[in-house]
């Protein structure tokens, strides 16, 4: 499997996301939105929107090695933060850049920013789904 991932020209090149990804691959994989919940569905960082994009960035690593893959493999996330406010980009970040350390990764992919006004429970705070294409 392979992802290109693009800023194409004509459109503005973000530093923190890309654009485009071009995927090839034979499985697409669907992954519900990942909240922070471990894997005894205990909550994780109640109130800290950046342990809380952490645990939702590597529930989907874990996700997708289930299914032989990796975050590596992502083709496209959506975010989906509650009270979304630009002051908020920092926590976002710093949650993004830790899972990606412990998942040894490059977070940089697709991405589709959505401020909500809640989300299934009342303790959560950040909801990812994503779009993988694995061999």
């Amino acid at each position: 499997m392979s992802i290109e991932l693009r800023n194409p020209d004509g459109l503005p090149k973000p530093d923190v996301y890309r654009q485009m990804s071009i995927a090839t691959g034979s499985r697409l994989v669907f992954l519900a939105g990942q909240v922070a919940r471990d894997s005894e569905g205990n909550p994780v960082g109640p109130g800290d929107l950046a342990a809380q994009v952490e645990q939702a960035y590597l529930n989907i690593g874990t996700a997708l090695a289930d299914a032989g893959g990796s975050f590596d493999d992502v083709a496209k996330l959506t975010v989906y933060i509650v009270d979304w406010s630009p002051e908020k980009m920092p926590l976002l970040g710093e949650g993004v850049n830790r899972a990606a350390a412990k998942l040894g990764v490059d977070p940089v992919k697709p991405i589709t920013l959505l401020g909500v006004a809640a989300l299934g429970e009342p303790d959560l705070l950040v909801e990812v789904e994503a779009t993988a294409v694995l061999d």
